[in-house]
This record gives C-alpha cells, structure tokens and sequence, in this order.
C-alpha cells in the first residue's frame, strides 16, 4: 500500500506548503487570504513580522479577562478587609477608624496581582487548548525542519473554500517547495 493511498483512506486534516524564506510564507499567507482561506496557520522556526496579520489573527481575549479578574480580586481584597475589620469585628486600635483605606491598600494590591496572573495563566491554557501532546501536522515527514529553516502554511480541510485537489494546486501556484498532504 502507497503512502498516497493511506493518506486517502484516513481522514484529511489539511494542506501544508513548505516555504524557504520568510517572505515567500508571508506573501503566500496573504493571496490564501485574499483568495478567501480562513482556516489556516502557519508553523516557522522564528517570529516572522507581519505573519498574524498575513493569516486573519484575530485579537486576543487575554488583555480583558485579566483586567476584569484583576478587578475583581482588588475588590474582593478591599471588601473582605472592609467588611472584617468595619463591620463584623470593628476593633478600635489607637484611635484608628474602622474603614482605614491606606491600611488595606497592600491587601488589595496583592489580591489584584494574584487574580489578574492566575487569570492570565488559566486562560492562556485554555485559549490555546493546552495541552495538546499531538497535533496532525507531525505526521507529515518534512515538518521536522520547521524548528531549523523551513517555513509552513496549512490549510485546514474544514475551511469552507477547502477543495482537495484545487487547495494543492492553489499552494503551488504560491512557490511553494513543497505540497503535502496531512492525515489526521
């Protein structure tokens, strides 16, 4: 049984096209766009500029989930201090008042860092589907070379302009060195 025909009896995760310079991946990224791809990533050995934008990345959603939970857990600080020290247990201490904003200040400063971090870790984690020990793109024998001087872009087969013989033909038009297929 040929390689090509293993491929066509498992199912079809995308295509991937190999690149030798950053520029061809970033050129090619940007006509799969125009040409109407959505669903597709590229994989290179460094941070190439300008490559997020050449696929469709959207903003992320971490920013607003750590400022709102960064809220949050300054306000809980400051209440749970409100509330103990003004209102369930008020305990006069040199004259002091109850509601002392500049005594709880370190409080709710730490509970803002600690709120505001682990919401950033949990939701890093879970943004980018962590963790993910396999992924289908290294089934394909080549890929190997994308950690040293290989460039890729994939088109996922769940992209709705995904065609299984025009998308290769589409990569190779773009320069690509190489077109292969990638199983599941």
């Amino acid at each position: 049984m040929s390689a090509q025909t293993s491929v066509e009896q498992s199912r079809l995760f995308g295509v991937m096209a190999e690149f030798t310079e950053p520029d061809q991946l970033v050129r090619a990224a940007q006509r799969a766009y125009d040409a109407g791809y959505r669903r597709m990533d590229a994989h290179t050995p460094f941070p190439v500029e300008g490559l997020a934008d050449a696929i469709g990345m959207h903003r992320s959603w971490i920013p607003r989930i750590v400022l709102t939970f960064g809220f949050i857990g300054g306000l809980t600080g400051y209440l749970f201090q409100v509330l103990t020290m003004g209102v369930w247990y008020p305990i006069n201490v040199g004259g002091r008042p109850y509601n002392s904003v500049l005594s709880f200040v370190p409080v709710t400063f730490e509970l803002t860092i600690l709120f505001a971090s682990l919401s950033a870790v949990i939701s890093l984690i879970i943004l980018n589907r962590l963790p993910e020990p396999y992924h289908p793109v290294f089934n394909v024998e080549d890929f190997v070379r994308a950690s040293t001087d290989r460039f890729f872009l994939v088109i996922q087969a769940d992209d709705p302009k995904f065609d299984a013989s025009q998308t290769p033909e589409f990569l190779r038009s773009l320069g690509a060195q190489g077109v292969f297929d990638v199983p599941e």
